[in-house]
Formats: structure tokens, sequence, C-alpha cells
């Protein structure tokens, strides 16, 4: 069987790593329009790096009349759990030499003022009760958050009410690094081939059914012919679906979100003084992508501070991509779904205007507001970031992401943006079950299932506390991970 992946992004490189374990016998190709993996999104500086597993993200626990919303946050959680097996899986097949050049432990944190502490003592109350965050810490004593993250207390004055909780087990990800690695044991070890500066111009059905994708390679037109196709192309997954005529292809249009971020260079002991990822709460109107947080980050060995996000009102697919590929992804049947969304979600699109025009000057007085005396205590620069695009599906703006496999299971693609990377070896898991079902019927699959996934049930692992315990504890033991920074 011939399977076309376009995009080697971290999650056209993970369902392509996972097809060819799973079933060697397949032919697998993955077209990509840069010049190597992991260039797009997950490049290590068009995201912000959380291995998200909601330990500091008040977006996955929503409010509603004072009562806190967990189940987001334990599906997360879960997700990202059954992603670490597999990252550990690569690690012991040899495929990443140093869990280090892609993961590092950095302790999450959420901070914030009067009068969201209500809101975090509650969140705290209900997720410290389950297995997932058990080593979750809550204070609102001002000397023990500056242990915890002094770069954000430092320049405060001791009588601010603030309050604060931490989670040690937390991680830094450079899926771009990630990426890279992935890509090189697919192809020299399990016989993927990734052809790169291929532009895929649409994609069609042939008489026979299978699918056939037209490119642009140096300047040369090509075919390819698919009998499985999966679009992992981020924003560019959009038009390429309106391109395959699919029925529920009509339902999708993309609401493009781009990002800014302020970063500078720190040195390996301050990077030891602030060992953290820390969020606080969104202003009112903001996406969720929007939560402000700093953070550290680790790049090929060098430390490095990142401030925002600062959203963009960006109307491109892609960083890289032109005004005129969004347009010409465009149909007439998207306009009144985008009106819907300028209408209904008038507060988002005004802020979202107002960010655009945000500059330097003040992006580094909200970064004093959020953590004081930081903005002179090192050197700041702007850094553009990736471009999300999220999904509108019916006319309504949806925020999460989204797996659409063909009725006939030969076409699949995932929309949306959040949360991404972090999860992609089990929302890949799931899209590979959905459009090739009869892999997982083989007796040598299922073993080898197995072993990359030692336990890939959600549900097993929310509710049995033991089960969830043995595994974590055995996979942050591949990645470096230990219980506390001080071990």
């Amino acid at each position: 069987m011939n399977v076309i992946i376009i995009g080697a992004g971290i999650m056209g490189t993970t369902f392509a790593t996972l097809a060819k374990e799973l079933a060697p016998e397949l032919d697998v190709t993955i077209l990509e329009r840069l010049d190597g993996p992991g260039g797009g999104n997950s490049w290590i500086f068009n995201n912000a790096g959380t291995g998200h597993e909601a330990n500091c993200e008040l977006n996955y626990t929503p409010v509603d009349e004072e009562v806190i919303s967990v189940e987001k946050a334990l599906k997360i959680h879960a997700q990202f759990n059954v992603a670490k097996q597999f990252w550990a899986y690569l690690i012991k097949k040899g495929a990443i030499k140093d869990p280090r050049s892609f993961i590092n432990q950095t302790k999450h944190c959420t901070i914030v003022p009067e009068p969201a502490i209500d809101e975090l003592r509650l969140r705290f109350k209900e997720m410290s009760a389950h297995h997932f965050f058990e080593q979750m810490q809550y204070s609102e004593d001002f000397d023990e958050i500056k242990r915890w993250i002094p770069y954000l207390m430092e320049g405060r004055p001791q009588q601010q009410k603030m309050a604060a909780t931490v989670i040690e087990t937390g991680t830094d990800v450079n899926f771009g690094a990630l990426t890279e690695q992935m890509a090189t044991y697919a192809t020299e070890h399990l016989g993927v081939k990734i052809e790169y500066g291929t532009h895929v111009k649409r994609v069609h059905r042939s008489p026979s059914g299978s699918w056939l994708v037209e490119t642009e390679q140096g300047g040369q037109s090509v075919r390819h012919k698919a009998d499985v196709l999966f679009v992992g192309a981020g924003g560019g997954a959009f038009p390429i679906l309106k391109k395959s005529h699919l029925p529920f292809g009509s339902r999708f249009t993309g609401f493009p979100v781009g990002g800014r971020f302020l970063q500078a260079p720190i040195t390996k002991e301050q990077a030891a003084r602030y060992r953290a990822k820390t969020y606080g709460k969104a202003k009112v109107g903001a996406p969720p992508m929007s939560v402000p947080h700093l953070d550290l980050r680790v790049a090929d060995g060098q430390y490095y501070l990142l401030f925002g996000p600062f959203a963009s009102f960006k109307p491109v697919l892609e960083k890289g991509r032109g005004f005129l590929d969004y347009l010409a992804s465009m149909r007439l049947h998207d306009i009144p779904g985008l009106l819907n969304v300028a209408i209904e979600h008038f507060p988002l699109v005004k802020y979202l205007v107002s960010e655009t025009f945000k500059g330097e000057k003040s992006m580094l007085e909200e970064l004093e507001e959020f953590a004081p005396g930081m903005s002179k205590k090192f050197q700041w620069k702007q850094l553009i970031a990736g471009q999300r695009v999220q999904i509108i599906r019916d006319g309504d703006l949806q925020m999460g992401t989204e797996i659409l496999v063909s009725s006939d299971k030969t076409y699949g693609t995932l929309l949306g943006a959040s949360p991404g990377a972090s999860v992609s070896p089990e929302v890949m898991l799931r899209c590979l079950e959905q459009l090739l079902p009869a892999l997982f019927k083989k007796e040598a699959a299922q073993a080898k299932l197995k072993e990359m996934f030692p336990e890939d049930d959600l549900e097993t692992l929310i509710n049995q506390p033991d089960r969830y315990r043995e595994i974590r504890d055995a996979v942050n033991g591949t990645l470096g991970i230990k219980r506390t920074m001080a071990e």
C-alpha cells in the first residue's frame, strides 16, 4: 500500500514513523514544502515549547459560575503521558541519543494577583485531588513563591497579594529538534522517503479511486499517486482540503492567528535560577493561545527567556506564505462563516487587531507588568513566531484540534492548533486507527504497539492511579525527568 503524507512537521513525521513501525511493508513518502523537517510551526521559536499537560494553563480548566471543570485538563495530561511513552521508545531504540537534545525538565507554574486568587485556590483543590496532579503545590506566601520563580517576584513589593502553583516535573520541549531526529531515524532505518522543496498544488481523485497529488518540485510539475493520503500541513491543510472536493470540506475554513514573543539570551547560571515556565491569566477577549507566560527555553545547549505571546491578525496560512495563498484557499461558502465569527467574536477580532499594531515598547511594558524589573534585566528583542490557523466549523470558531477522515478511509487530515505538538503521538495514533484500521488487527502490529505505548488508553490512565504512576515513573526515568528539581 502506498501512503503519502503532506508535511514533514511533528505531526506528519510522527504519523510516518508510527505507520512504518506498525507495518514495515507500507510504502511511505512525505512531501514537504520546506528544505528540511520541522521547519514550520514545529521549529523551536515558532512555538512556546511547553510540554502541555495542563499543569499551568488556566484555559484548560474553565470556570463556570465558580465551578472548575477539569475534564479537558485530564484528557490533555493523559495524552501527553502517551506522547512521552513514544518518545521514551525512540530513546530506547537509539533513534534519539540524548533526551536532553529535545526535552528538559522545567517547573510549570501559574501565578495570579487578586482578584483571581480564589479561582487559583479552587483550581488547586480540584486538580490536586486527582493523581495526575498530586505533586502540585500551592502558596500565597511571598517568599515561598519567590523561591519557586525568583524573576517574577524580585521586583514586586512584599505586600502585593499573589498566589501560585508549581509542578516540578514539567518540561520544555524542542519540537523542531525532536522532528529532525525522528525524520533521520524514519528515513535511515524505517525506509520512509521524504521529498523536500515540494509544493503541493492540488489533490484529486483518479478514476480508480486513488489520490493524485499534483506538486511542483524545482520548477517541474510532478504527480504522486497515493492509496492513502494524510495531510498534516498545519494551516496548509485547509486549502488542500478544499481542493480535495470531499463533502465535509465545505464545513470548514481557517481563522489565522499569528504570534510574537520577546526573547532574551541568558547564561547557564541565570537559567539555573529560573528553571520555569510561568503562566498567568489571559486578558478578557484574548484567545487561549495568548495566555501570558515567561518561559525558560533550551536550544542546542543555549538558554533563553521567552515572554509572550503577542497575537497578530495576519491573513496567511503559514509563516513564509503570502496573503494570496490564503485568499486562494477561500470559497464563496466560507464567507458567511467568517462574517459570523467577526460578529459573534467581535471582542476577539478587536483584540487581535490591537495586538497587531503593538510595538516593542508596549510589549516591554506588558513584560514589566507581568514580571517587574525584567524588562531592564536582560537584552530583549522581538521574535516573530509561527502562524496558527483555528477551525471555523459550520460558522462557529473552534479552539481545539479535529481529525477528519473520509468515509472510504483514504484521506485524513488534522485541523486546528492546540494543544498541538505536545500530544502529537497520541493524536497521530488515533488518526492511524481510523485511516488504516486493518493494521491494528495483525498480531505483530499489536506487539509493536505495546512496545511503543505500554498504556495508550486514556481512560485507564485517568481512572487507575497505580497504573498511571507505574507508566509515568518508568517513562520519566528514561526521559531524565526527576520528581524534584533538586534530585
